[in-house]
């Protein structure tokens, strides 16, 4: 090959790759080490465990399909679809790119198969479809999830797109925070039947002919996980909003714009574990604190119900004496001593009587 038809190649390629850079729109760079912002909380209560910069503006990514999952679970509370309901693959739809489960035209599946899509292989055309079925078009299905934003207090998220790719030229990127998305995945956790979707590592599509793998390596390697999502682009850089469930407490995670995939993970396992001592420390100093007020409620519930019970005095041997029977005792009493001196008198006369027989007894015996 001259090298005039090298020089042509290269220049071809440089159209071709100008032309790829002009349909992205330039946004700013957030990724950084370790993250741009985490954030811990308990998903029951709400209560912050750790938090770090968990106001700033990230880029969502793919972790934003979890507010499609939401959008779609309100609407089948709603009773407007099922998820048994068959869903026509658009053109649209199977003309997106990115993460997909390759989605034709001529293809129907079930609302449920597409979450599984959505969910674990990320699948972009699988919103497309499903946002499209249930709402008419993506732009009808984004302004629902704008609305569940608003609902939910999530003041500082904008969503423009169902998938989180990128913006094309003349659009916008999603945005949101740590402590807003941590309202929507708190969200998420009142709809038990989100675990089946999130939990799921591995699963076919299209009857075995495609294998999907969960892009949440935290499933299987952190005790208790059963959820989120996961999101990516270079801008963004690495996402994850994460579950774990350890002894009935439950903690949501958010890792936002990482550099590195393993650093994500790392620190979110690391947080997560984290967050559990945390919760146990306070939840044995709420529990002792509790038993102690219980117990001085009892004491005090137990003072107020028990019966007025009079504690009866013993009365003393005086006090139970009768006027009656204290006159008959000083009447013994002076019979007794009438008695005592009368024999007393008795006996001193007996002893002087004695006494002068005796002394006369001496004077009549004679002198030898």
């Amino acid at each position: 090959m001259n090298m005039k038809k090298i020089l042509f190649l290269c220049c071809i390629c440089g159209l071709v790759a100008q032309q790829a850079w002009a349909g992205r729109a330039v946004i700013q760079r957030i990724a950084t080490e370790p993250y741009a912002s985490a954030l811990v909380i308990n998903a029951e209560t709400g209560e912050t465990l750790f938090a770090d910069h968990a106001d700033k503006q990230v880029y969502p990514a793919s972790v934003l399909k979890l507010m499609v999952l939401l959008t779609i679970f309100d609407q089948v509370d709603q009773g407007l679809v099922h998820f048994e309901d068959m869903v026509q693959v658009t053109e649209e739809a199977y003309k997106m790119g990115g993460s997909q489960v390759y989605l034709d035209p001529s293809e129907q599946f079930s609302i449920d198969e597409l979450l599984y899509a959505l969910m674990i292989q990320s699948a972009n055309d699988a919103a497309v479809a499903l946002a499209t079925h249930v709402a008419g078009s993506k732009e009808a299905f984004v302004a629902l999830m704008n609305q569940k934003a608003r609902e939910l207090g999530m003041k500082n998220t904008r969503f423009y797109s169902v998938h989180g790719l990128p913006p094309s030229s003349g659009q916008h990127v999603d945005v949101t925070t740590a402590r807003d998305f941590s309202l929507l995945c708190q969200e998420l956790t009142r709809h038990p039947e989100v675990y089946k979707y999130t939990a799921t590592k591995v699963r076919d599509f299209r009857q075995g002919k495609f294998i999907m793998r969960n892009h949440n390596h935290l499933l299987g390697t952190l005790p208790g996980c059963d959820g989120f999502k996961t999101g990516f682009f270079a801008a963004a850089g690495f996402s994850i909003a994460a579950t774990a469930k350890r002894n009935g407490v439950r903690l949501i995670a958010l890792v936002m714009g990482s550099q590195n995939r393993k650093v994500r993970d790392a620190k979110t396992i690391e947080l997560i574990n984290a967050g559990f001592l945390k919760a146990s420390a306070q939840g044995q100093e709420n529990y002792g604190q509790a038993t102690s007020r219980l117990q001085q409620q009892h004491i005090k519930s137990a003072a107020q119900t028990a019966p007025a019970t009079s504690v009866q005095k013993k009365p003393s041997p005086v006090e139970s004496i009768t006027p009656a029977q204290h006159k008959q005792g000083k009447s013994c009493l002076k019979s007794f001593l009438l008695g005592l001196i009368t024999g007393a008198g008795i006996l001193a006369a007996l002893c002087l009587w004695i006494v002068k027989k005796q002394t006369r007894r001496n004077i009549r015996r004679p002198r030898l």
